[in-house]
């Protein structure tokens, strides 16, 4: 079954969280195989993203669908994966080329260094004007060194946006999607992900908590394999025997992350709206009516020249969504 378990060590400055995502992985898989699957490195890259965006989710107070994004100039020109407040995930990739199964993520994303990695935290309820909160970062670290590790352009990305240390721990396949998260807690402040100002507290502690740099070190002993086979409680006392765990189970019981696609015809509707009446005027000339497919969960909208041209006569105003 898949799970999400959130922790404490205490008395010590750390936080973590661990998931393991193997029906809804599999659910997922089971859609894409319809239109043909993923290479095998296409498949284990979107499986860590997906584990990380789950992490993340889980870490931070805010409402509304946490979105990780790689785009760049190899043959995998896009993976996206979009996580909603109650944990439903959805996840895809755009290929233009081919991908050997044991690509790197240079190899199918950064080929010329220009990849990018893009976190976008959009509201649930947004307020008029307010916008969706993003951050990019490179798929190279500071001395312009190509990152060929996901985890680490991650751990990078919270050093540079919310200065915290951060370990990840990520493995995938074709049946399950898991990662461990460890970081030290901050030491002011909420140090949320898309905080308004960098806390000046959490930029000094870098590197400084030896609790924190203990728990990393037994954290990153964690090989991909038995993050991929053991179960939760294995892992954690594998690597955590030692220490003192406080876990947190939210009110309504186990956090279950799973697979559902928040696509819907109105949301389609939306979409085309904001594509403009002559556009989806021209479409309706060349091809008789719109058709859109999810590249998520495979489902197909159809709208004939009547629904077509209902969009833009039921006073309904252009919406806007981060994803469609």
């Amino acid at each position: 079954m898949s799970e999400l378990q959130k922790f404490i060590f205490e008395g010590l400055p750390v936080r973590g969280a661990i998931v393991r995502l193997d029906d809804g992985w599999q659910a997922m898989q089971a859609v894409r195989a319809q239109s043909g699957a993923y290479p095998d490195a296409v498949t284990a890259l979107l499986g860590e993203m997906t584990a990380a965006a789950l992490l993340m989710q889980a870490n931070i107070k805010f409402n509304g669908a946490i979105i990780l994004q790689i785009q760049g100039d190899g043959p995998l020109k896009l993976a996206v994966v979009e996580v909603q407040p109650d944990f439903s995930v959805r996840a895809t990739a755009t290929i233009k080329g081919e991908i050997a199964d044991n690509a790197t993520l240079t190899d199918m994303v950064n080929v010329n260094n220009e990849g990018r990695c893009a976190i976008t935290l959009d509201p649930k309820d947004r307020m008029p004007g307010q916008q969706a909160y993003q951050g990019v970062v490179p798929l190279f670290d500071d001395e312009g060194k190509p990152i060929n590790v996901f985890s680490k352009v991650l751990q990078h990305y919270m050093l540079q946006s919310e200065q915290l240390d951060t370990c990840l721990v990520l493995a995938a396949n074709d049946q399950l999607a898991a990662g461990l998260l460890i970081q030290r807690l901050p030491m002011a402040g909420e140090g949320n992900l898309g905080a308004e100002n960098a806390n000046v507290a959490n930029e000094d502690g870098i590197g400084k908590s030896e609790d924190y740099n203990r728990i990393a070190t037994l954290a990153m002993s964690l090989k991909a394999e038995e993050l991929l086979t053991l179960d939760t409680e294995s892992v954690l006392h594998r690597l955590f025997w030692d220490e003192s765990l406080a876990r947190f189970v939210p009110p309504e019981g186990p956090i279950q992350p799973r697979f559902a696609c928040s696509c819907s015809q109105d949301r389609v509707s939306s979409m085309l709206r904001n594509l403009g009446a002559d556009e989806v005027a021209d479409i309706i000339r060349e091809q008789g009516n719109v058709e859109v497919g999810c590249e998520f969960c495979g489902a197909q909208y159809r709208f004939d020249p009547i629904d077509a041209a209902q969009l833009f006569t039921d006073g309904s105003a252009p919406a806007s969504d981060a994803i469609q």
